[in-house]
Parts: structure tokens; sequence; C-alpha cells
């Protein structure tokens, strides 16, 4: 063979050699290119994407050795209890419990010292706002002896007053208020003017958060109730309704459930645990770039021949059920 012949045979293999290693080097470059596409797609459409997730029960009232009435169940208020800790057990995401008021049925030390071991079989961090049934005018269960056995029990607890906030994740905001009247017998509510100022100012500083208000008198009434409504509920709404911000507002007291959005707040009324329909929720709350979506679970007691009892003894089940908007819903807030 010549040389000539036998240069050009190596020139071809050389030839089809960097050929297949171009080939090769290009295939690699567009797949990570296309991954890349794709990871800078998706972080882009998940941009701002956090989400939350609580359960709210209100109106344990929880009585050691206590029977049943016409109206709550207080005699099964511990079985009660100890299934909504359990199901609240069975999730692996909840990230805290907030009860919204009336953990105890009589406001007596030795109720709140036999209820606060129930709570710490929770998994999750728990918190509460005070209800009218939670304290008595003159007794010795006072707003800070009731603080301090709460704070001995719970280890989350840090709080030193009756209303307090606190951040849960990035992006949010979790504020307590306490609107139960401590200087006078009564259902009734009131904000007083020192709170009112301490909130604003709470929410002057969340303005790009999605807030979550907590109370036990409602501000949104789930029904007129003259001898339960929050005394000051007009001036408390237009100040929250001030804020553009997604904004919930979880309430109890009423033992009703209600669920009324007004432009960017959503008034959420939950049920009482110790009465039909013995219920709570399990809320999930979504931030995006340009909404806040809140996720409405319904969660009844198991304790069905509890449940089955106390529908018996209310005059109308479905004033306090409520309808499938106010127990299941998916609300979206858009971000202003």
């Amino acid at each position: 063979m010549s040389r000539h012949k036998r240069s050009s045979k190596n020139n071809n293999k050389k030839e089809k050699k960097e050929g297949f290693f171009t080939k090769v080097l290009n295939a690699v470059i567009t797949l990570c290119l296309t991954a890349g596409m794709l990871w800078g797609l998706q972080a882009y459409s998940g941009a701002g994407v956090n989400s939350l997730k609580f359960a709210q029960v209100s109106d344990v009232h929880f009585l050691e050795n206590g029977s049943n009435t016409t109206y709550k169940m207080t005699g099964e208020s511990p079985r009660l209890l100890d299934d909504a800790v359990a199901q609240i057990n069975d999730y692996n995401d909840i990230d805290f419990v907030m009860f919204t008021g009336d953990l105890i049925d009589k406001s007596f030390e030795k109720e709140l010292r036999a209820m606060l071991p129930h709570l710490q079989k929770l998994n999750a961090p728990w918190y509460f706002t005070f209800g009218n049934h939670d304290r008595c005018v003159g007794g010795y269960l006072t707003t800070l002896v009731y603080l301090d056995m709460v704070r001995n029990a719970n280890p989350n607890f840090k709080f030193k007053r009756a209303y307090y906030s606190f951040e849960p994740k990035k992006n949010y905001k979790v504020i307590v208020l306490d609107n139960i009247i401590t200087d006078e017998i009564t259902s009734n509510g009131y904000i007083d003017e020192t709170q009112l100022k301490w909130l604003k100012k709470e929410l002057d500083g969340s303005k790009k958060d999605t807030v979550l208000i907590f109370m036990h008198v409602p501000v949104v009434e789930p029904f007129a109730s003259p001898n339960h409504r929050l005394r000051n509920a007009t001036a408390l709404k237009q100040l929250i309704e001030s804020y553009d911000n997604p904004i919930g507002v979880f309430q109890g007291h009423y033992h009703a459930a209600k669920v009324t959005q007004h432009d960017n707040v959503l008034y959420v009324s939950s049920p009482a645990l110790v009465s039909y329909p013995n219920a709570f929720r399990v809320v999930k709350v979504t931030n995006y770039k340009d909404k806040a979506v809140f996720e409405l679970e319904w969660k009844e007691t198991r304790e069905t021949t509890i449940q089955k009892m106390a529908k018996i003894l209310v005059f109308s089940g479905s004033i306090y059920a409520g309808e499938e908007k106010d127990q299941y819903g998916v609300y979206q807030i858009k971000r202003k």
C-alpha cells in the first residue's frame, strides 16, 4: 500500500473518531442546557411558594368529672380532646396547633392542671387564646396564674401576656388577641385601646406577610347573638381590613362553623369540640408570588357515639355545622 493511501486511511479514521466525540460532547451539552432550563423554569414557577399547616381547635370546655348538659358534652370532654389530639398527631406536617378559647369549662386551677397533660401528648407546638370560660371575675385562676401554668407545661410557650405574636415560618405572622372582658361577668368581648394600638403596630410591620389572627370572640358573627358579640367589632374590623396583604382571622365562641371573605380578609368561625358537630379544622396556607391560598379541612371526632348524642341535644345541628362551604373549601386572596 502506498504511503499516500495509508495516510488517507488514517485521516478518515481520525475524522470519524473526532466526529463521534463531537456528537457525544454536543449531546452532553444539550442535555445540560435542557436540564438547566427545566430547573430554571421550575425555580421561577415556584418562586415564593411556601406552605404552612396548622390545626385550629376551639371550645374544648374540658371538665375532668363533668356531666353532659343540653348543649355541651362536658362529661365526655376528656375523650373528645384525646381524640382530637390523636387525629392531629396522625399528620406529620402540622406546624402548630391553636386552641381558640375555652380550653376549660370552669376556671379552676385544678381543671387547668388536669387538662394540660392531654395537650402535652401533641407532637406539634401548641398555643392558645383566652376564652370567657378560662378566667373568672375575682377568681384565683387569673391571667398571670393561667399563663404561668401553661409556660411550665409547654416548652414552646414563652409569652408573658395574654396577647402575643410569633413567626412560625418566613413570610407568615401569627397574631393572638385577647378579647375577653375580665372585670365584668359577661359573654361579650372587647379589645381595649392598648391592644388595638399594639395590633396596628404588628400589622404595620407585617405588610409583606400573610397574617393569621386568632381570637375567641368573633369579629364577624356566624349568627347574631347580642349577648356574645364583640362590643367594638366595627373598630377591629375596620383596622384589619385597612391592610392589603392576605389576612386570615380564626375565631370560636359561638360553637358554629362559618366562613366569610371580605376582599383580602378571610373570617373563619370554627365549631366547638365539646358540642355538635364536635369538630375542628386543619388549615393549609400557601404563599405564592401573586396570592395566598387557604385550604380548609374539616375533621369530626371519631367518637361517633358521643357525636350522635350531641346532635340530639342541640336545637338545630345545621346552625352549628354550617354549610359545606363553611366546612371545606379553597379560598384565594390576591396580593395587591
